[in-house]
Order: C-alpha cells, then sequence, then structure tokens
C-alpha cells in the first residue's frame, strides 16, 4: 500500500501529512531562498521545495509556475544553451533526492 494512501485515510492523517509536506518543502524553499543570495542553485533548490509543496498546496503550485517563468525569462537573457540548463536542473533533482534519502535514513 502506498505510505501517503495509508496515511490520508483519516482526517487526523490527512493534517499530519499536510504540516509534513508544509514543513519539509517549507524548509527547503527556506533553503532555496536563502542560496539565491548565497552561492549554490537557489532557484533550482526554491523550485524543488515548491513543487514538494505543489503536491498538497494549490497556492504552491501557481508561485512555482511563476518561479519557474521568471527563471527562463532570466536564462533566455543569459543565453545559456538549453543542455546546460538541463544539466543544471538534473544536478538540483539529484541533490533534492539525496536530501529527501538522507532525511529518510536519520528520521
Amino acid at each position: 500500500m502506498n505510505l501517503r494512501r495509508f496515511i490520508k485515510r483519516t482526517k487526523a492523517g490527512q493534517l499530519i501529512w499536510r504540516v509534513f509536506i508544509g514543513v519539509l518543502g517549507g524548509t527547503i524553499t527556506v533553503l532555496g531562498a536563502i542560496a539565491l543570495v548565497a552561492p549554490g542553485p537557489g532557484v533550482l533548490i526554491l523550485l524543488a521545495g515548491l513543487g514538494i509543496l505543489a503536491s498538497e498546496f494549490a497556492w504552491a503550485s501557481r508561485a512555482m509556475n511563476k518561479t519557474k517563468s521568471m527563471a527562463q525569462t532570466a536564462a533566455d537573457k543569459v543565453g545559456m544553451p538549453t543542455w546546460v540548463k538541463y544539466l543544471i536542473f538534473a544536478g538540483a533533482a539529484l541533490f533534492s533526492i539525496i536530501v529527501i534519502i538522507y532525511y529518510q535514513m536519520h528520521n
């Protein structure tokens, strides 16, 4: 059985799941916002956090789409080749997966 479906069977489980997703996604989003001014792939980390939040919250989906649009506009101005964009995105996705696995193993 899917863990998400198992937890969301009851009203209390639904609330617990939304709080968990809110805390996890919010933490990653805040880290992404910090990385915007610090060295690192801030926009990609921010999008990863918003992607997690968007799995439960409609407002996060709208914010993620707007952020992706702004990032695409900025990337178009820089003239970055498409393959570089995909490489950066893949690296950020891999980083997000590693963070999630690390979090799951230590909790």
